[in-house]
């Protein structure tokens, strides 16, 4: 209990002294899972929406693949990208292996199908009959589309919480790809895992501490639009 009470004292002096590593350690975090996220709403949305309103064949074996993908594994998603990304794999003349691009590559394979599935979820959800009023009044395809993001706004912004969560928390696929090289690669989460492994509980605690108060922090601002944008009762 002394090394966790001393841990948390030291942890707090760091914070409050603002370390530069912390600080440079936060702010790549912060941009590689916000970029992570971006990227992954911009293919997530559209296919999502695709896979809710289409009908195809082989639908089925597509949500079936973006379902198990909202399950994968982050090392396994490390070690195929590591793979690609290698000086000799398919990708390796990029030279792309233990870069922020890496980690952020790897992100995206992880966060894509969380936000595709919620968004099929979300759709899925509204009534039937919103399409097709939304048609028969003169609306055109991306219209009708636009509409019913709006309509579906509160759970769609459920998944862009979801996708964040997936990335700004994962250690397995940044470790792998990114090598957590300081001040390159060096993220909050594999910063964590090394000095843990160190024995440097202060600036671990510290960097955890950090780690949850930005994941609160978007998570509360994300919370407080969703809300905001809520129909109130009676409307």
């Amino acid at each position: 209990m002394q090394t966790i009470w001393d841990g948390i004292v030291q942890a707090i002096q760091l914070l409050l002294q603002g370390n530069p590593e912390m600080l440079q350690i936060t702010l790549l975090s912060l941009g590689v899972s916000g970029l992570a996220t971006a990227v992954s709403l911009l293919f997530g949305l559209p296919l999502g929406t695709w896979l809710a309103l289409g009908r195809f064949p082989g639908r089925q074996f597509v949500l079936s693949l973006v379902n198990t993908g909202m399950a994968l594994p982050p090392v396994v998603v490390g070690l195929w990208v590591s793979i690609f990304l290698w000086r000799s794999g398919p990708l390796g003349d990029l030279r792309l292996i233990y870069t922020p691009t890496a980690i952020v590559i790897a992100q995206v394979v992880i966060a894509a199908p969380v936000v595709t599935g919620l968004t099929v979820s979300a759709l899925q959800q509204l009534d039937p009959r919103l399409r097709l009023q939304l048609l028969g009044l003169g609306a055109s395809r991306w219209q009708m589309t636009a509409a019913l993001w709006r309509e579906a706004r509160l759970p769609l912004l459920a998944a862009l919480m979801a996708g964040f969560g997936s990335v700004i928390s994962e250690v397995g696929a940044s470790m792998m790809v990114g090598g957590n090289i300081r001040h390159h690669t060096r993220v909050l989460t594999t910063a964590i895992v090394l000095e843990t492994n160190k024995g440097n509980f202060g600036l671990a605690i510290a960097l955890g501490l950090l780690l949850l108060l930005i994941a609160y922090l978007v998570n509360m601002f994300l919370t407080w639009v969703q809300q905001k944008n809520r129909p109130q009762r009676g409307q």
